[in-house]
């Protein structure tokens, strides 16, 4: 028999004991029987990967390239070489039943663990291949194929141990029964993530690629992965945040997805007005004001409207607080307002305003809102701002004034002049 090739040389050819080319016989042959291991799984290497790159070649779909990239074929290469390293290793440890049994095991454990590695390597070609299409490339699949493969390595490690100690199956899974409070405990976090990951898949409240904001932990950015343990987060800043991702669930975020595939980016921003700059308008006012293009026609309209009120009922306007006036501030609410509908970079479609907000120790607020038709951000606020800095250059046109605290300047300006005698 082949396994005692080399018992017969040693004990022919060198004259040494039985027991000394027994031992003999087995060192040569396990380093044969290892040399030709390594060969055999140096050429189902090589060949498979050769025949699935010519496969691969010639077929349009990209998940035979995805198995390449995966190592899929070096993995059942694996088990092939393990399983014919079982079918050998009676022969070759016959004289030694103790060291065949635990070698026998310790083959077995290493076959169920390289079974699990294959799987691993196929589900993450179908995760990478699903990412591709345009259903799943947004979808949280790591956190499927993490809690898929938890529960293939504990299947895995229930039968190694089964196999390592020689004893039934079904021993081993009456302890583990008896340990799920403790596995409950331990896989806590994991169980959660896998719970919120699915909520947050079916109810598809965060997508990969999503732009959300959780102020309580720092994060404001783009979603680049969701697996079964967090949530990773590119900040704008270039910084990563990591959010377990059952706070997905339990806590508040605010996900800007809608914002970007609706029509516009709302703005909502507010310029403090002093109270004491705001009174009403003179003839002289009225007239000046008609010569601004975007209000002469509003203008035009309403003071002729409150001139035929007023004089309809006898209105004395010697005193100017009598009957119905115009304001520079409602006025140049409605300038704001022209503004904003002519503005090229505001959607029109969507609603648009500026408006009086509750008096403040610091002045009235007038706000103005509306949406950009620019959601991207550094585009965005460009828009904003040169709304705004329109805002506050024309404000003197209206005999308005925006409130500013004062600076030390102004304080130092103010000690230096002299009362006038």
């Amino acid at each position: 028999m082949l396994n005692k090739f080399f018992y017969k040389i040693f004990k022919e050819h060198f004259s040494v004991s039985d027991a000394t080319a027994v031992y003999l016989n087995l060192v040569t042959n396990l380093i044969i029987f290892s040399l030709l291991g390594y060969v055999l799984f140096k050429v189902f290497r090589f060949f498979g990967r050769k025949a699935i790159r010519k496969m691969a070649n010639k077929t349009s779909t990209k998940f035979d390239d995805l198995l390449i990239k995966n190592r899929t074929f070096l993995n059942l290469s694996r088990i092939v070489v393990l399983i014919i390293v079982f079918n050998l290793l009676k022969q070759i440890l016959e004289d030694f039943p103790n060291i065949f049994t635990y070698s026998e095991r310790i083959v077995t454990i290493a076959i169920i663990f390289s079974i699990i590695w294959f799987i691993r390597s196929i589900l993450l070609s179908v995760k990478d291949f699903l990412r591709t299409t345009n259903a799943f490339k947004d979808k949280p699949l790591e956190s499927y194929v993490q809690i898929f493969m938890i529960v293939l390595w504990l299947i895995a490690a229930i039968f190694s141990f089964s196999v390592l100690t020689g004893k039934p199956l079904i021993r081993f899974l009456t302890a583990l029964g008896a340990f799920s409070a403790v596995l409950l405990l331990v896989f806590k976090d994991t169980i959660l993530g896998f719970v919120s990951s699915i909520q947050v898949a079916v109810n598809d409240t965060v997508r990969i690629g999503d732009w959300i904001t959780m102020e309580k932990y720092g994060a404001d950015g783009d979603v680049v992965e969701i697996n079964l343990t967090s949530v990773i987060i590119r900040n704008f800043d270039n910084t990563i945040s990591s959010i377990p991702t059952y706070y997905l669930t339990s806590d508040s975020f605010k996900n800007w997805r809608t914002m970007n595939s609706s029509g516009g980016r709302r703005i909502k921003r507010a310029v403090l007005i002093k109270i004491n700059s705001i009174r009403f308008l003179t003839d002289d006012d009225i007239e000046y004001f008609k010569k601004i293009h975007l209000i002469s026609d509003y203008i035009e309209e309403v003071s002729n409207e409150v001139n035929k009120y007023n004089k309809e009922n006898n209105i004395d306007k010697s005193v100017l607080i009598n009957g119905r006036n115009l304001t520079n501030f409602g006025t140049f609410r409605i300038y704001l307002d022209k503004y904003i509908e002519n503005h090229p970079k505001i959607n029109q479609d969507m609603l648009l305003m500026s408006r009086q907000l509750e008096p403040t120790p610091n002045g009235i607020p007038l706000e103005i809102y509306a949406f950009s038709k620019e959601k991207v951000w550094e585009d965005y606020e460009r828009v904003m701002a040169n709304i705004f800095d329109h805002i506050l250059a024309s404000v003197k046109y209206f005999d308005l004034e925006v409130f500013q605290n004062p600076s030390s300047i102004d304080i130092n300006n103010l000690k230096q002049t002299k009362p006038s005698e």
